[in-house]
């Protein structure tokens, strides 16, 4: 009962409140001139007459399906709806459903972050739990102590030994020095000039902004820590909506979507496991409720930057978030070959909730 009232007082408490975050991301979006994309305009919709006769057909080798009772909101308008973020927080759980409002999660990273005074400075973050594994030495520690890994979005960079009270240094050091949605993509390292390594171009390279590079105060490294960062190996991240205590049909979806995605990704050799971390392919992730489970099964599609065809492994942050929803299995081939792949959306006026663009500038909010 206390938990749920807390999560109800939170709730109001961030109705009745300006968001700080969203007026920084208002801010970053002026001062890099990203526009909002009319429907229709933030990402190409696949074309017969270039992608193929049957290119937004359902897959007609498709045995999985959903529950006789699977039942959605088809009717309501989805595009331009989503609360706009300019990073995303990603934290390893090892589990594929939490509590309600993940914040809520006793001892948790995501219980620290929503009681963090320290907010990033660059914007609002989404904060989601994942089924990542927890590393092992998660057990080793006391209660509430415990370490785990966490995925920052858009900058593709996994960060180790998180906890949860360190999660202010997390904020400072990482979150609020990351790219954001918003940041123009860095440039490639042929059109820049080279120059012997530094502790802030190692910054860099792991996803985080150098200040030469931004309109943005400078900003201090990161003091000594337990914390270590690297690339996430991954091309292309699917993030599928599996919390079950917010909507049955999360849970009964994400499943069934994973087993499709994965039938269709081992012949092009690009799936991979939450233990595979083969450098290329394509990461699916189980995560928290990202809202609109009425219109379930929701996924979030991140797509490096500099990517030829899935096989070319270019390191580099996103360039592309594509949020779509009303997801079925007889969708998967579609999405695979032209979502995931060419960045094309193949029902935009059923399914595209929203995302973003940092190389032509475009965001959906």
């Amino acid at each position: 009962m206390t938990s749920k009232l807390s999560s109800l007082v939170r709730r109001g408490t961030e109705f009745l409140t300006p968001n700080v975050s969203s007026s920084n991301l208002n801010a970053t979006n002026s001062i890099n001139s990203f526009q909002k994309a009319p429907e229709g305009k933030l990402f190409p919709k696949v074309d017969p007459t270039i992608d193929g006769e049957d290119c937004d057909h359902d897959c007609e080798s498709c045995t999985i399906h959903y529950p006789a009772k699977f039942a959605i909101d088809e009717d309501e308008k989805l595009y331009g709806f989503v609360k706009g973020w300019a990073t995303h927080l990603v934290v390893a759980t090892g589990k594929t459903d939490w509590v309600r409002d993940v914040e809520d999660e006793k001892g948790s990273v995501m219980e620290a972050v929503g009681k963090c005074k320290v907010q990033p400075t660059n914007g609002r973050l989404m904060l989601s739990a994942s089924n990542m594994p927890l590393p092992q030495s998660h057990h080793d520690h006391p209660k509430c102590a415990e370490p785990t890994t966490v995925l920052l979005l858009p900058a593709l960079t996994i960060i180790e030994n998180v906890t949860p009270q360190s999660v202010p240094d997390l904020i400072d050091h990482y979150i609020s020095m990351a790219s954001t949605n918003t940041t123009p993509l860095p440039k490639a390292p042929s059109e820049t000039t080279q120059n012997t390594p530094t502790a802030t171009s190692e910054i860099t390279a792991a996803g985080l902004l150098d200040p030469a590079e931004t309109s943005a105060p400078s900003l201090s490294l990161p003091p000594p820590s337990k914390f270590t960062s690297r690339p996430c190996p991954h091309n292309y991240l699917i993030l599928l909506c599996s919390q079950k205590t917010r909507d049955a049909r999360c849970g009964q979806s994400a499943p069934l979507l994973r087993r499709e995605f994965e039938r269709h990704l081992r012949p092009l050799g690009l799936y991979r496991d939450l233990h595979d971390e083969r450098p290329g392919g394509v990461g699916i992730y189980f995560i928290s409720h990202v809202g609109g489970h009425k219109f379930s099964a929701n996924l979030m599609i991140y797509r490096r930057a500099g990517v030829d065809s899935g096989e070319k492994v270019v390191s580099g942050e996103a360039a592309q978030c594509i949020w779509i929803a009303r997801v079925r299995p007889e969708d998967c081939e579609g999405i695979v070959k032209f979502t995931i792949m060419q960045g094309k959306v193949v029902k935009p006026e059923r399914q595209l909730r929203g995302g973003f663009d940092r190389e032509r500038g475009l965001v959906s909010w």
